[in-house]
């Protein structure tokens, strides 16, 4: 059976940033450490006044069409994931596929559009409907570009506000892929929840507690959910693990649950016997409230093992560099984490053709998903021709009051016209609204 999976990735960050310990922190008068040691983060990416979902979006597709010589012919469907959507009936993939062909000969006329929306997880379920369309033979040849983009805005004062970002991630997902191989076996984990939504609404609304833990539960069932398709997983199955990453404080937590979940019963439990004991069964406890406090008070001493804590750095660590800088970006935060770590690898020279990533993807709501990718012998050509770095590395330093200003600028309820802080070039951009309050865009050289 022939291989499907990423073919080609593309990153397309936003350009300004938000300096959380240096500029916010000092603000909101609160320790530095809040941010960094607490929720794992350093800058947040912001769109400038010209950017929004749209031009980050086509911004990505286009580096990444423009790097494998790619036309419109080559594109069979295009699959835009966001819970950032401006409109309730026209997708986003119809803006970019507009965008696109502004700049290329040919027109995707013939290609299947979507989008996608179960909060964060709808990136990885579009790259599930590109699977799915090309094993099912429906592609005819062709490939499909996914692109999870969004500006992930919180209101002013809002607990989630020091987790803001915005980007967005183009996938070519195709026949003999160059990046992963997606496996056949996925797992879920799925609830009725209202931990985090937007009910016509702009910013979010969130039970920041509850959601953590419906995040953690989510991803306990989509594991098991998996290995009783799949296999009993070990930690030493996989190179890395990029989870969904709101923050990287909230992956510390669902990679000591992993980790648990992973030795139980196995050679690693029997060697930390003696430094911790053995994990509780529940069999053993009179009630559920006992079994649990039981388990908080072993993972309390897990945690602290050296064994635990050399496998969360080389296998969960790695996969969090580029978040710690950018933020969240919702659909596209699992995606970032797959690159972070396949970067990491490139720079650390670890050929990691032929090893396997484990990847949790999770969206409120409910929803987690659990699937293996396994490296193809192109990764290390792609991951090299990322340009992310250059990218962070060029944002604009926004200080408090510019922060507050563009801030009020993607407010869709407010009116403000404010003066973009950097120049395009070379880029889509947003350039106001046509008759029918339809956004416009033009493509800047």
């Amino acid at each position: 059976m022939t291989a499907v999976g990423i073919d080609a990735i593309e990153i397309w960050t936003g350009k300004l940033q938000l300096d959380l310990p240096n500029t916010f922190a000092p603000a909101k008068g609160e320790d530095p450490e809040k941010y960094t040691k607490g929720l794992g983060l350093e800058t947040s990416s912001f769109p400038d006044t010209y950017e929004d979902i749209v031009t980050m979006g086509a911004n990505a597709a286009k580096r990444l069409m423009d790097r494998r010589d790619l036309s419109p012919d080559d594109i069979g469907r295009i699959d835009v994931a966001t819970e950032s959507a401006f409109d309730n009936s026209k997708p986003v993939s119809t803006y970019i596929a507009g965008c696109l062909e502004q700049v290329y000969d040919g027109d995707f006329h013939h290609a299947n559009k979507g989008e996608r929306k179960f909060a964060c997880v709808a990136g990885t379920q579009s790259i599930d409907d590109a699977y799915n369309w090309i094993r099912a033979g429906r592609n005819r040849g062709r490939a499909a570009l996914v692109i999870a983009t969004d500006t992930a805005l919180y209101a002013r004062g809002d607990p989630g506000e020091a987790t803001q970002g915005a980007g967005a991630v183009a996938m070519l997902i195709d026949e003999d892929p160059s990046v992963v191989e997606l496996s056949t076996e996925q797992g879920y984990g799925s609830a009725d929840e209202t931990d985090f939504l937007k009910p016509n609404q702009q910013f979010p609304s969130v039970d920041g507690k509850r959601s953590m833990q419906v995040y953690l539960a989510r991803m306990r069932e989509a594991l098991e959910d998996f290995e009783s398709v799949a296999w009993d997983t070990h930690p030493d199955d996989f190179e890395f693990i990029p989870f969904h990453t709101p923050f990287p404080g909230m992956v510390r937590k669902a990679g000591l649950l992993g980790y648990r979940h992973m030795i139980r019963g196995t050679d690693i439990e029997d060697d930390l016997e003696a430094e911790i004991g053995r994990q509780p069964r529940e069999s053993e406890y009179d009630s559920w409230d006992a079994y649990e406090d039981a388990i908080r008070d072993y993972m309390d001493e897990l945690k602290r093992t050296d064994r635990y804590r050399d496998w969360y750095g080389e296998t969960i660590e790695p996969t969090l560099g580029l978040a710690r800088r950018v933020g969240n970006w919702y659909t596209g935060s699992v995606h970032v984490a797959r690159a972070a770590s396949l970067k990491h690898a490139a720079e650390q020279g670890v050929d990691m053709t032929g090893r396997k990533l484990l990847v949790g993807s999770y969206g409120s709501g409910a929803q987690a998903e659990i699937h293996a990718e396994t490296v193809r012998d192109g990764w290390a050509d792609e991951v090299s021709a990322l340009s992310i770095d250059d990218q962070l590395d060029r944002r604009y330093d926004l200080d408090f009051d510019e922060y507050e200003t563009v801030h009020d600028a993607h407010n869709h309820d407010l009116d403000a016209e404010i003066e973009e802080f950097t120049q395009p070039d070379g880029e889509f951009v947003h350039t106001g609204w046509g008759r029918m309050n339809e956004r416009k865009y033009d493509y800047v050289e």
